[in-house]
């Protein structure tokens, strides 16, 4: 399985007026998030057809995919990292996580962070000291940033809600807005397990009344 073979595949299926659409949609303009990134117009079903059939492609095959300038190539390769890791031993966990935060650059637009760090990243840290997420969260990288707060996902579902407040916390000021959309989700979630947990921490402070409109709406 390599690069090559699944490239072919997502060629198949590229779409020149869906591209054009994801690359308005992902703000691809001068100055905007997703400044230069380019798109096949390729589904995210067929992205997610094609990550299961190349699931086990080899770690080096994926860097190729990872590091291909065309936005459909990343996801498909943290898509197929995702299922790689589905039914895997610690060990394999921790061997894709490592090479995903070597590869952490090229986590870079929403949609790729979202699907791939709450299933990796929250896997690998599951047992472990979580002090990556602190230094993340602290990054100017947008994206490391966003990483940070998306990885609690998994331990939210898990009623294990500390690092996600705590990291809200210091996201609780955060000018951009796709960082407040995400701490606005995250607060959601913990709402979702115990609304007391979300209020309280709402609360706390009159924090509802400073939060940006936008992580409010989310919430």
């Amino acid at each position: 399985m390599t690069f090559k073979e699944a490239f072919e595949d997502l060629e198949k299926y590229a779409d020149s007026e869906k591209a054009e659409h994801s690359k308005r949609f992902f703000k691809t303009g001068k100055g905007d998030y997703g400044e230069g990134d380019e798109f096949l117009g390729v589904t995210v079903p067929n992205q997610r057809k094609i990550a299961k059939k190349f699931k086990d492609m080899p770690l080096n095959e994926v860097k190729k995919l990872l590091q291909n300038d065309i936005h459909e190539c990343r996801l498909t390769a943290v898509i197929l990292l995702v299922y790689k890791i589905e039914k895997a031993e610690q060990e394999a966990i921790d061997e894709v996580a490592e090479f995903y935060l070597k590869n952490i650059q090229y986590i870079n637009n929403w949609d790729i962070v979202d699907s791939s760090c709450r299933f990796i990243l929250a896997k690998h840290l599951e047992h472990k000291e979580r002090g990556l997420l602190y230094k993340l969260v602290h990054s100017q990288i947008l994206w490391e940033r966003r990483i940070a707060i998306i990885t609690c996902y998994y331990f939210i579902k898990k009623n294990d809600f500390k690092d996600a407040l705590a990291l809200s916390n210091i996201l609780i000021d955060d000018k951009h807005d796709l960082i407040q959309k995400a701490v606005g989700w995250m607060l959601r979630e913990i709402g979702n397990q115990d609304q007391e947990v979300e209020e309280s921490f709402l609360l706390e402070n009159e924090r509802f009344k400073t939060m940006p409109r936008t992580m409010l709406r989310y919430e």
